[in-house]
C-alpha cells in the first residue's frame, strides 16, 4: 500500500513545473470604473486609488485576470489531466482553501496585463476533516508590457470526502417520550459555530457580552473601521480606541443563503451587509422580518441575540414597510 502511495504521489509530482493556463491577456484594461466599484464594495476610501494620478488597489491583482462567465479559452490541458487523475484516486471533490499575492509596481489605468500560469506544487497526501487528498498550488504571474507587476498563487484541495457519522434518529412523536437513544440525539443537537476570538478582536466579543457594538477607531487619524484590525488601513497606525454604535442601520446588501444546507441553521434565511449609523458596514443576520420580504435600504435596528448559553451575537431587527 504504502509503495502504491509513493508512486502515484510521484505521477502527481510530475505535473510541477507545467502550464496550467497558456499565455493570456485580461479582457479589459485597468480602469477607474472598476477600481470604483471595488473600492466601494470595500469601503476603501484611501485617496491613492481616485484622481488623475489613481492607482489599483493591489488586491484587485486577480480582478484584471479573471474571465468572467464566459471564461478564458487559454487553460491548459496538464491541469486538467492532473485533476482527472486525482479523480481517479477517488479524489472527486475540490475545495478553495487559500490564495497569497505579491505585488511589484501598482496598477493604473490604461494598463493591459498579460499573465500565465503554472502547476507550482502538488503536495504529499493529507487528511483534512473534510476527507484526505492532496493540495494543488498554481501561480500566475502578471505582467504589463513584459514587466513583471505581480504573482498569485491559488490553493485547492482535491480530496476524497470522509464518511459521514449515520443521521440521528428522527424526533419523538408528540405523543412519544424522548428516552434513552433518542433524548441522547436530542441533547446532541447541532449547534452554532463557535467565532474565533484572538487578540485583534477580543475587544469586540467583550463588548458583545456586555451589549455594546464596538467600533474601532484610529488615534492617528479618527478613521472608524470594522471588523477589528490590528493597524489602520488609511493611515498605517497602531493606535486606536473604540466608539459605541448607536445601533441604528440600514441594509446595504443582501443574499438569501438556500444551499449548502448546514446542520445549525435552517434554510432559508437572509444575511445582509448592514450599514451603521457610523458609516461603517458589517454583515450579520436579518430578524424580525421574513426573509423575502429583507430588502436594500431597510432600516434595521441593533438588538443581541441568546443563541445558546455559551453564545451571544449582535444581529438587526427590520421592520416591514
Amino acid at each position: 500500500m504504502a509503495e502504491e502511495a509513493d508512486a502515484f504521489l510521484r505521477r502527481l509530482k510530475e505535473f510541477e513545473g507545467r502550464p496550467a493556463a497558456v499565455a493570456g491577456t485580461g479582457k479589459d484594461p485597468v480602469n477607474t470604473p472598476m477600481i470604483r466599484h471595488w473600492c466601494e464594495a470595500m469601503g476603501d476610501t484611501h485617496p491613492a486609488y481616485t484622481g488623475p494620478d489613481a492607482v489599483a488597489p493591489p488586491t484587485m491583482l486577480q480582478a484584471w485576470t479573471m474571465g468572467g462567465l464566459s471564461g478564458h479559452t487559454d487553460r491548459a490541458g496538464a491541469y486538467d489531466e492532473l485533476l482527472r487523475l486525482l479523480d481517479t484516486a477517488g479524489c472527486t471533490s475540490v475545495v478553495a482553501t487559500d490564495c497569497e499575492q505579491e505585488y511589484l509596481r501598482p496598477l493604473r489605468p490604461g494598463d493591459t496585463v498579460t499573465f500565465d500560469a503554472v502547476i507550482e506544487s502538488v503536495s504529499p497526501r493529507k487528511t483534512t476533516r473534510l476527507g484526505t487528498g492532496h493540495f494543488v498550488t498554481t501561480r500566475t504571474d502578471v505582467r504589463v508590457d513584459g514587466e513583471p507587476v505581480g504573482t498569485h498563487r491559488f490553493r485547492i484541495l482535491k480530496y476524497a470526502p470522509a464518511a459521514r457519522p449515520p443521521a440521528s434518529a428522527p424526533p419523538p412523536t408528540p405523543d412519544e417520550p424522548a428516552t434513552g437513544s433518542k433524548a441522547q440525539n436530542q441533547a446532541r443537537a447541532p449547534r452554532r459555530p463557535r467565532p474565533v476570538v484572538n487578540r485583534d478582536n477580543q475587544g469586540f466579543w467583550d463588548g458583545v457580552r456586555e451589549h455594546r457594538l464596538l467600533i474601532q477607531r484610529c488615534t492617528g487619524c479618527g478613521t472608524l473601521r470594522f471588523p477589528w484590525l490590528p493597524g489602520c488601513n488609511h493611515c498605517a497606525s497602531l493606535g486606536w480606541d473604540t466608539v459605541e454604535a448607536c445601533g441604528a442601520g440600514t441594509v446595504f446588501s443582501y443574499v438569501v443563503m438556500h444551499h449548502p444546507p448546514f446542520p445549525a441553521f435552517d434554510p432559508p434565511y437572509a444575511v445582509a451587509l448592514v450599514e451603521l449609523a457610523e458609516g461603517v458596514r458589517m454583515i450579520s443576520n436579518i430578524t424580525g422580518v421574513p426573509y423575502d420580504k429583507v430588502r436594500i435600504g431597510m432600516p434595521v435596528q441593533l438588538e443581541f441575540l441568546r443563541v445558546d448559553d455559551e453564545l451571544e451575537l449582535p444581529v438587526f431587527r427590520g421592520s416591514e414597510a
